[in-house]
């Protein structure tokens, strides 16, 4: 059986959005490194496929082009203008800063990509001068050698491969096996979710400007069913719960999707003739909210790893990029004085969880105060007109932040 033996300051274990994000602005920094994914891409990943804000900030921080040169120009991407809230009897409420100039259609606040073009999107821009990258690789096993790391890994075509690292990036996901072998996977149900997608092709009455749709069923407390408008007619359909709600109420999302789908006032005329593309699959979804360790002697955790989809909206795309470029600066720091002890990451877990403080502490009220608060806020609270101007008004500042104002970072 063939083998080989590398040497890297830094090892990426991942490369999903987080991974990748984390290559790229290595690379802008002069830094070689490797990373590894089991999956040969494009593969599919279960996700909503929403690019929040967030992922159109980070999208600029890698090249303010990439927007109005490439994804505005590709098919693949469906630029969306804001949300739709759906209410019971058919009612809905429009969210957004629709396109009424050129100036406005070229800096949408949101897009919708398949996951499985997305990523392969993302490693387009890999810089292979400084990076080489594995894929159909899978980590077997990590182990502490003094203050290095050993990284064993498997090729798809049985090649063994071994790399001596400094310092390891877990971009794993939710089951990372950096944070298993750092002693930190455990999943609190409180902190966590549970969610499904299906794709559908045929959905009736979908917005001309592509609002992304969310409906908060009323009594499903701390759960959302939404409608993400893809291209050809085609919708990414899912419905989430947060796991400790899920488990006391001894609810089953499965039946509560099906449910919703065909018994629903506000769904179920909509999808009568709708046709399904594929059978429903579900994921995990670990919150922010958990405030996840996410760095320790020798290693950093991005993304989903580190717990960071925001546990109100359970988009986890932007913050998962976000922390990629974060841990780029920190690892730059590293590198610069060959010391990759955990005193040059002290502030890491703070850096990355300070960008969804206000999404946290909104979530953990809610869940202070009652689990139906959430629901009780978007079907009463948020259904009328003050709330649109608020929300329109501060979108323009989100948008002029998403695209003209970079992410400061301090270590």
């Amino acid at each position: 059986m063939d083998s080989v033996s590398l040497k890297t300051k830094v090892c990426i274990i991942g490369a999903g959005p987080a991974g990748t994000s984390t290559s790229i602005f290595l690379s802008r920094m002069g830094i070689d490194h490797i990373m590894v994914d089991a999956a040969e891409f494009p593969r599919d990943k279960i996700c909503g496929d929403g690019l929040d804000i967030k992922t159109v900030r980070m999208l600029n921080h890698i090249d303010p082009d990439i927007i109005p040169n490439e994804i505005l120009k590709n098919p693949e991407f469906t630029p969306s203008w804001g949300f739709r809230l759906l209410l019971e009897n058919k009612k809905t409420m429009d969210f957004g800063r629709f396109p009424t100039s050129k100036e406005q259609q070229l800096e949408p606040p949101l897009f919708i990509a398949k996951r499985m073009m997305f990523d392969q999107f993302l490693q387009g821009k890999l810089d292979k001068t400084f990076v080489q990258f594995f894929q159909g690789t899978k980590v077997i096993e990590l182990l502490r050698i003094d203050t290095d790391w050993k990284v064993l890994a498997k090729r798809n075509d049985g090649t063994e491969i071994t790399i001596d690292a400094n310092m390891i990036v877990g971009a794993d996901g939710d089951h990372s096996i950096v944070l298993k072998n750092v002693g930190e996977r455990m999943i609190n149900r409180l902190h966590y979710a549970g969610a499904l997608r299906q794709y559908w092709k045929g959905i009736d009455n979908m917005h001309p400007d592509n609002l992304i749709e969310i409906y908060f069923p009323k009594k499903y407390p701390m759960s959302y069913f939404w409608i993400f408008p893809q291209n050809n007619g085609e919708a990414n359909v899912g419905y989430g719960m947060t796991s400790k709600i899920a488990a006391d109420k001894s609810f089953n999302i499965r039946e509560i999707f099906d449910s919703l789908l065909k018994t629903d006032s506000s769904l179920a005329e909509r999808f009568a003739n709708a046709t399904p593309l594929e059978e429903v699959k579900g994921w995990g979804i670990p919150f922010a909210s958990l405030n996840r360790q996410a760095s320790g002697d020798g290693w950093l955790l991005v993304g989903d790893a580190a717990s960071m989809v925001i546990p109100t909206t359970g988009e986890g795309i932007g913050t998962g990029m976000m922390t990629g470029y974060i841990a780029a600066h920190f690892i730059e720091r590293a590198v610069k004085q060959n010391c990759y002890e955990n005193s040059m990451f002290t502030n890491y877990t703070r850096e990355i969880q300070r960008r969804v403080t206000d999404d946290v502490k909104l979530y953990k009220r809610l869940m202070s105060v009652s689990p139906n608060a959430m629901s009780f806020i978007m079907n009463n609270v948020v259904n009328n007109q003050l709330f649109r101007l608020y929300f329109e008004n501060n979108l323009k500042k989100w948008i002029h932040t998403a695209y003209h104002k970079k992410v400061e970072v301090t270590l």
